[in-house]
């Protein structure tokens, strides 16, 4: 039985990887975060986006684009520092003290799964709260009638009418997408500011043509008091640009698991299926697993493959893996979908599949 007492041989490998996989995460966190800004600096001079927005936005992404590249840089860093050792011949020297290639490789993972804590953390906290805060700025540059917080939601003003919603949910079916706004609150306004009707909705969806409200009170306030009524669903006649709202919504795979929780949870109250929202929290939720299996998967090739190669044959292989990986995980999920296999399922599939090839392999091989 493998000890699991940490050894000096464990040190080598471990800050070896860690050192290569710290060197890749910063290379490409950093070109795609070069790649946004030179994409952001062609907005500037919309509705006043200047090159401090510009690179506001950026920083502010920057947390979840090192979440998203840590899958790559583990796996990517990870052949690479393995593959330095096999090519300087401390790799072949350690197997032949009797250090297992499962141990071996245990060593490599044991720095990741280590990492992977902190990452998963970023992703949940300083991740989403910069995604929020960055569609809110793209939100302002597309229009400078609506703004959104994270704290209270959506707020627009539609000539007398201030509007707000907690919630704004992206919707799809086979022919178009469409937003869905929750908690919807429409106050009227006169010319001098006093409020003269409330109309609050459970939801509102744009159908195409115009806005629909569902389970609607309405009060107004006259001289004789307040009057309220109430409907099951009333037409809206409001000039929120559906299509602006779609863009302007942080897509599910960048929300944390809570708020994806919550929205599955309220569309399951609803009797729709969570769809999207569903898969993003499946994906999230096994993240963690999915990077270190993936990440022991690619061990065996520095046994074998890299150890004549050189560190472009490194590079290579381990962007073809993580490719490969990106679709064997984005067929299975679909799959899932089309075939309406519950997400958990779907996301593990893939994950269970290299875990059993890796058993396999480290059973023979040792």
């Amino acid at each position: 039985m493998m000890a699991l007492r940490i050894k000096r041989v464990d040190w080598l490998v471990g800050i070896t990887v860690l050192s290569a996989l710290l060197m890749v995460w910063l290379v490409i966190t950093g070109l795609n975060v070069v790649w946004q800004l030179m994409a952001q600096i062609g907005h500037i001079g919309r509705n006043g986006y200047t090159l401090t927005n510009a690179i506001v936005y950026v920083l502010v992404t920057t947390p979840r684009r090192m979440y998203e590249m840590f899958g790559n840089a583990a796996l990517i860093g990870g052949l690479l520092g393995l593959g330095g050792l096999a090519g300087s011949g401390e790799l072949t020297a350690l197997r032949a003290a009797g250090m297992s290639k499962l141990r071996i490789a245990v060593s490599s993972v044991g720095v990741v799964a280590v990492l992977i804590v902190g990452v998963v953390i970023l992703g949940e906290t300083a991740a989403p709260w910069g995604d929020q805060q960055a569609q809110a700025m793209q939100l302002r540059m597309k229009t400078n009638t609506i703004g959104m917080t994270t704290s209270s939601g959506l707020w627009a003003r539609d000539g007398d009418h201030i509007i707000n919603a907690k919630t704004a949910l992206a919707k799809s079916d086979s022919t178009h997408n469409s937003v869905q706004l929750v908690d919807v609150r429409v106050f009227t306004m006169t010319a001098d500011g006093q409020l003269t009707r409330f109309d609050w909705a459970k939801t509102a969806e744009h159908d195409g043509k115009q806005w629909v409200m569902n389970g609607v009170r309405s009060t107004t306030l006259d001289d004789l008091g307040t009057h309220t009524t109430e409907a099951a669903s009333m037409q809206w006649d409001s000039r929120l640009n559906p299509q602006v709202l779609e863009q302007s919504l942080i897509q599910p795979q960048y929300l944390s698991m809570r708020d994806l929780y919550r929205n599955i949870h309220y569309k399951e109250s609803l009797g729709e299926a969570p769809g999207e929202y569903a898969v993003a929290f499946w994906t999230r939720a096994l993240y963690p697993l999915n990077v270190l299996v993936l990440v022991l998967c690619a061990m065996p090739f520095a046994f074998g493959a890299l150890r004549s190669g050189g560190l472009g044959k490194r590079m290579f292989l381990g962007m073809m893996l993580a490719i490969g990986w990106y679709f064997l995980q984005k067929a299975m999920v679909n799959f899932g979908t089309v075939y309406g296999i519950p997400p958990a399922l779907a996301n593990l599939l893939p994950a269970t599949i290299l875990a059993f090839i890796a058993w396999l392999y480290f059973r023979k091989h040792g």
